[in-house]
């Protein structure tokens, strides 16, 4: 149950403190990460050796206030988008600055006096990637001259130097611990899908692709180890993801796990050591694996979603605890610290839930059904024939509500997935009456590379199928769920889902918002930024000038003339992701297709001034909601009203 009495749950929700991007300090004794208790995102620090609880229920004890120190005020970004690192020396924490959510980043500093400086300032987007043992250098990755490619930066010089020089994107270059050597990931093939691991020399001479696995398959860096003579990498050739350990002095592979997982390799935590994350249905729990045996066990942690942190932060405390970011639907964000040894952990910063409890918020059941990718309700756009047969997974959010109205809710990526993590806007959603679903339509990821490269060159084909099917499949199964009730609601690639389900399954829906969506795939790759235009729009669809006719029937803005229910377009507008030509294309095309906008019309608009590419700030994650909450209210909240009257 929600709070009652004077509590403006929108706010309180949109209030909830939350924490991002923890990073350990390089003596491993503090954790730098994003907290907004203050109401703004601000850079914190944490004593990770103050004392705790010593509970191994992750229950209690947190550190308490005097260990916490804020040491920004206002000069990191609002939105806590972009992950932070440490300088080699633990006196400054790196940070991506841009401008109201466009995420053309540049680099700065901030010191422990609260003092900023800028770093590396540049056209495009920067991505801090490594800081030098020595402390001497950083590698990041820049769209500066088109393309996302590695560079380096001389901290005491200030001169900045282009290390890779590839047509397809970098990802993740990591410098060694000696500084020697460079690791990365790119392409250099004719297979699109393809992603090869490559070890260089510092200054990008001498490169060489390890070759570890089949061509068409992704491989990657994720670690170095802590001597410089093995990597941990991550790659997909036998379908479902592994990690291994290369050496390069035997220029050889150890590959680690069963492969009864999809698992990648995350951090190495001492010379005998891995850490791994392994997806299984919707739970992504870490697993340690003995490099000397092979063997691998999961943390003993609750089901839900465990994490070390994004990029190359560094996990690893002073006393070899390892810290991992822990939650689960109704449980907020926690902060642990975990012995591998004993199998134990304690909290270092607890979740805050305001007015609410863990008891008021929505649990997650986990589902699937069996989609062919061509539901029963009619395809209005495009007509397909059946595909394979599969199991998709899915998670249902009951509100509560009887009846209640269903918001289908597919992700965004579209290499992502829906897992048992607190979702905020799921909650919120929950908190209003609606019930919630989250499909992993083919295509998600953590079921493999099969399932994954299923949506390749057919966006707005079985995928969208399996969310309909989905849809169908649960309205059938829980007769509470009110079938004329029905609103599809997603951001980004989500987003373009709403808008195809709107155009071409209209008969299922009572109501559509498409968030920060995709319409027009042609301006959508003449728009976007260089890395996404490769490699998603070239890797999924190819160019506009190889298949014309496919960018141009999977564009929901080519069938607007099927939306047949209220539809909601929301975009910020200084995304450069999707930029908000997106949506403009579509209220143009709807304009011009007879629909009239307004409260009253056949659509709305709303554009959102100083953010882009969504925000966790509070105060435009509030705004969001009630704009969001006073749309369903106002389009499908009716219904419910009449029915009580009857």
């Amino acid at each position: 149950m929600s709070p009652t009495g004077d509590v403006d749950v929108l706010e309180a929700l949109a209030s909830l403190p939350t924490m991002a991007h923890p990073t350990v300090s390089p003596d491993g004794t503090e954790v730098a990460f994003y907290y907004d208790v203050t109401g703004r995102n601000e850079l914190h620090v944490l004593d990770a050796e103050s004392e705790a609880g010593n509970t191994s229920d992750g229950r209690g004890g947190a550190a308490g206030a005097d260990a916490l120190e804020q040491w920004s005020d206002g000069e990191v970004p609002r939105d806590a988008r972009w992950f932070v690192e440490w300088a080699a020396d633990g006196e400054r924490v790196f940070f991506h600055r841009d401008e109201d959510g466009d995420e053309q980043n540049d680099i700065y500093a901030i010191d422990r006096d609260g003092s900023v400086e800028p770093v590396v300032e540049m056209e495009g987007q920067c991505m801090l990637t490594s800081v030098a043992d020595a402390g001497d250098r950083i590698v990041f990755a820049s769209s500066r001259d088109g393309q996302m490619n590695a560079y380096g930066h001389d901290l005491e010089s200030g001169e900045t130097t282009k290390l890779t020089d590839y047509d397809r994107a970098v990802w993740g270059a990591l410098l060694s611990p000696d500084g020697e050597h460079l690791a990365y990931a790119t392409n250099e093939t004719d297979d699109f899908d393809n992603q090869d691991a490559y070890v260089a020399d510092a200054d990008g001479s001498n490169p060489r692709n390890l070759e570890l696995g089949e061509v068409g398959a992704e491989c990657g860096p994720a670690d170095w180890g802590p001597d410089g003579d093995r990597l941990l990498v991550s790659d997909n050739t036998p379908d479902l993801g592994r990690a291994g350990v290369y050496d390069l002095d035997a220029d050889a592979v150890t590959w680690l796990g069963d492969g009864e997982y999809d698992e990648s390799g995350v951090t190495f935590v001492d010379d005998e050591r891995v850490l791994a994350s392994r997806e299984r249905e919707a739970v992504t729990m870490p697993v340690v694996y003995d490099l000397a045996s092979g063997e691998g066990r999961e943390l003993d942690l609750p089901e839900g979603v465990a994490s070390t942190g994004w990029a190359f932060s560094d996990a690893v405390l002073g006393d070899g605890r390892v810290l991992i970011q822990h939650t689960t639907p109704t449980r907020r964000t926690e902060l642990l610290a975990y012995d591998l040894d004993a199998d134990e952990y304690e909290v270092l910063l607890e979740a805050e839930y305001g007015p609410f409890d863990p008891d008021d918020f929505a649990d997650a059941e986990y589902l699937t059904v069996e989609s062919d990718g061509v539901p029963e309700t009619p395809q209005r756009a495009v007509e397909h024939d059946p595909y394979d047969e599969l199991d998709i997974g899915a998670l249902l959010y009951d509100s509560g509500e009887r009846p209640s109205p269903l918001i289908v809710n597919p992700h965004g990526g579209p290499m992502a997935r829906d897992a048992k993590r607190f979702d905020l806007y799921t909650q919120v959603l929950a908190m209003r009456g609606y019930s919630v679903l989250q499909v992993n339509y083919r295509g998600s990821t953590g079921r493999g590379r099969e399932f994954k490269e299923r949506l390749l060159d057919d966006w707005g084909g079985a995928e969208q199928g399996d969310v309909a099917t989905a849809a169908e499949a649960v309205l059938d199964r829980y007769d509470w769920l009110d079938e004329d009730r029905v609103v599809v609601f997603g951001g980004s690639y989500g987003g373009y889902a709403a808008y195809w389900q709107s155009v071409q399954f209209p008969d299922l829906y009572d109501a559509s918002v498409a968030w920060i969506g995709i319409s027009d795939l042609e301006d959508m790759y003449e728009n976007t930024m260089p890395h996404f235009k490769t490699e998603l729009m070239e890797k999924y669809l190819g160019t506009p000038e190889e298949n014309p006719d496919l960018y141009e029937e999977r564009s929901p803005v080519t069938h607007v003339e099927n939306v047949d229910a209220p539809l909601f377009v929301v975009h910020g507008v200084n995304d450069r992701r999707v930029p908000v030509s997106q949506a403009r294309i579509v209220r143009e095309a709807l304009d011009d297709a007879g629909y009239h906008e307004g409260e009253d019309g056949d659509f709305e608009y709303e554009e959102l001034g100083e953010e882009g590419h969504a925000s966790s700030d509070q105060e435009q994650k509030l705004r969001l909601f009630r704009i969001l909450d006073d749309f369903l209210d106002r389009r499908i909240g009716a219904p419910a009203e009449a029915a009580a009257d009857d």
